[in-house]
């Protein structure tokens, strides 16, 4: 069984204060991959604002990429492929239990009793009701700037986060996907797409 480390600090469900950079797992999954957060100087750096290492929107945190790492000689391998992106495109749009290893046979649509109405009534996931017939750039997008935000010590949304802009967030990332500077990328967004839609 893979043991998950123990945030340091603690990470309290009310209170945002203690993530993002100045928790050792948040600040691992937002770090760019440009940087090796493993790195004690890294981290210190980014906590105090070092102009050399400013976190911006133009640099993709390791939370996009399986397993959090970037190969430099292959920078789009594994990326949008991280476990927790996927899981939180589940959360938002499938269901919260769609994250479980284990599906029940009916996990897309359930059905409710009403006991004033004594009827039956069926409720559908999002992507079911948004009648999302495939996993499109934007969605993806989407919940890249959700989780960003998410495991961000910023306690309320706000567009700029220091240096980093969550709306030039997602136009990056929809860029990437829509606008692939060659039939090489093309092919490699084709596919990234064909797996998320599988």
């Amino acid at each position: 069984m893979e043991h998950t480390p123990t945030p340091n600090p603690t990470i309290h469900r009310q209170d945002k204060s203690g993530q993002g950079f100045y928790n050792d797992m948040t600040g691992g999954l937002l770090c760019p991959v440009d940087y090796n957060w493993s790195n004690t100087i890294v981290q210190a750096s980014i906590r105090d604002y070092h102009p050399d290492f400013c976190i911006t929107a133009c640099s993709w945190p390791s939370f996009l990429y399986k397993d959090g790492c970037c190969d430099p000689q292959n920078p789009t391998n594994g990326l949008f492929k991280g476990k927790l992106l996927i899981k939180a495109f589940k959360c938002v749009f499938t269901s919260p239990t769609s994250t479980y290893e284990k599906q029940p046979a009916d996990s897309v649509a359930h059905s409710v009793w009403n006991k004033n109405s004594g009827k039956c009534h069926t409720w559908h996931d999002v992507s079911t009701l948004l009648n999302m017939r495939s996993i499109q750039p934007q969605a993806i997008a989407y919940v890249s700037v959700q989780l960003r935000f998410a495991l961000s010590s910023m306690g309320s949304w706000h567009i700029i986060d220091d240096e980093f802009n969550h709306q030039e967030f997602y136009n990056n990332i929809v860029d990437y996907l829509k606008l692939p500077p060659s039939p090489e990328a093309t092919k490699d967004v084709d596919n990234l797409l064909l797996w998320w839609n599988q």
